[in-house]
Formats: C-alpha cells, sequence, structure tokens
C-alpha cells in the first residue's frame, strides 16, 4: 500500500479531505523521523515501535576486485510489530 492509497483510505472512512489527511501523514512521518535522529523510539501502543537497531562493524568482500573491505559499525531504523499486531497478521 502506498502513501496515496493510505490517504485515500482514511479519506473515505472519515470524510475528512485527502489535502488535510496527506498534511497529518506527512507531519506523522516527519515526526517519527525527528524523533529516531534524536536517537528516541517511536512506541505506538497496540501497533508497534519504530527504533533504532546497531550493526556492529564487519569485513565483506568485494567480488570484483577481489578484496576484502571493512563496513564500520552503523545505526539502522527497524519496526517491531507490536504482540496483538504481529498475531492479527499470523491468524490471517
Amino acid at each position: 500500500m502506498t502513501k496515496a492509497e493510505i490517504v485515500n483510505e482514511i479519506a473515505k472512512s472519515t470524510g475528512i479531505e485527502k489535502v488535510q489527511i496527506l498534511a497529518v501523514v506527512e507531519e506523522f512521518m516527519t515526526t517519527v523521523k525527528d524523533s529516531m535522529k534524536k536517537g528516541e523510539p517511536v512506541y505506538l501502543r497496540g501497533f508497534g515501535s519504530f527504533i533504532i537497531k546497531r550493526r556492529a562493524e564487519k569485513a565483506a568482500r568485494n567480488i570484483t576486485k577481489k578484496t576484502t573491505i571493512t563496513i564500520p559499525a552503523h545505526n539502522i531504523p527497524a519496526f517491531k510489530p507490536a504482540k496483538s499486531f504481529a498475531e492479527e497478521i499470523k491468524s490471517k
């Protein structure tokens, strides 16, 4: 499902204009990104958590040059679904 489809579904079910819903969805995504940039996870009870995972440094191979490179440790954003949400998906 794309962002436009999400906006259309919410507009259909609530009767609110698409422009207003798009602004809310955009602001939600901006708020989540800004919070994670600060190192703060975002918890949405019953839905899930947007968390930051730390990847350790590791060695990798460059196959074309036949060399070994080191990938430095880094952080990546991740989503962890709530137990109730995960159970709903498993039961389908």
